[in-house]
């Protein structure tokens, strides 16, 4: 199903789990995830939450078009998709780039966010992280998003999943290419981290129940990044998930989802 944003765009949506029940949750992708990137999780919540999932604009099945968007304009993309499902407020769930949107989204319009929960996160970048977008900005721009897959994936997976892969590494190299061919859509996304701003500070504006969960061999977010997220926002929660790396929504699946909805419950 297709959401249109502000300026006319088709945003893709969809809709699982309980539709009967009275709590949304949505979840927000990765820099160059798809809304499948969520299914092995979604067994955790299908029972007792609606599910929505989405790709933002330039990712998956969303248009491609138009100029960069900024995180700002990521967030009322997630609004239009909210309101094209009839959801006056949902828990909202980010991983990594969809975290970045999750904050502005908190910051920008606390009214549609009851929870939210953010998974390797960041608000600032280090040395080390412009060091790692540089080399996939030019392995994108030198060898299209294949290069930039095998140069970004030590970063974004643990040596624990190399040892015991949730899906092959060939497999998901080959998943991830097909939905990643536009090179430019790409750094259109990848613009919006480039350009954004220290957003520590903004953070301590955001009064909703946050929690923040981080893998402890994260070696693109690093942890430090992850706990000066939780220290900004009033009153955030942290969990730290051991020997786990960036993409939790493909490592350590079951203790991710225990966290999340023990902080459901409570």
């Amino acid at each position: 199903m297709y959401a249109k944003t502000k300026d006319g765009l088709n945003i893709y949506y969809e809709i699982k789990g309980n539709t009967e029940a009275k709590e949304t949750i949505i979840f927000l992708n990765g820099l160059s995830q798809a809304t499948v990137s969520w299914y092995f999780m979604l067994p955790c919540f299908e029972d007792k939450y609606r599910l929505i999932l989405m790709d933002f604009i330039f990712q998956g099945q969303s248009d491609k078009t138009g100029e960069w968007r900024t995180f700002d304009q990521h967030a009322d993309d997630v609004i239009q998709v909210l309101n094209a499902t009839n959801t006056p407020k949902a828990i909202v769930i980010g991983i990594s780039y969809g975290s970045l949107v999750a904050q502005h989204l908190a910051l920008n319009h606390p009214e549609y966010v009851s929870k939210l929960i953010l998974l390797s996160t960041f608000a600032h970048k280090t040395p080390y992280f412009e060091a790692i977008e540089y080399a996939w900005w030019k392995a994108l721009e030198i060898g299209g998003y294949s290069l930039m897959f095998d140069i970004m994936l030590p970063n974004v997976l643990s040596e624990n999943y190399f040892k015991n892969p949730l899906i092959p590494v060939e497999t998901l190299r080959e998943i991830r290419q097909q939905s990643n061919t536009n090179k430019d859509a790409l750094f259109k996304l990848m613009k919006a981290t480039k350009e954004r701003p220290d957003y520590r500070q903004k953070l301590k504006e955001i009064n909703i129940p946050t929690l923040v969960i981080h893998g402890e061999k994260d070696n693109l977010i690093t942890l430090s990044m992850g706990i000066e997220v939780a220290n900004h926002i009033p009153n955030a929660k942290l969990k730290i998930i051991p020997e786990a790396g960036h993409t939790l929504n493909m490592e350590k699946i079951k203790d991710v989802c225990v966290e999340i909805l023990k902080f459901l419950n409570e």
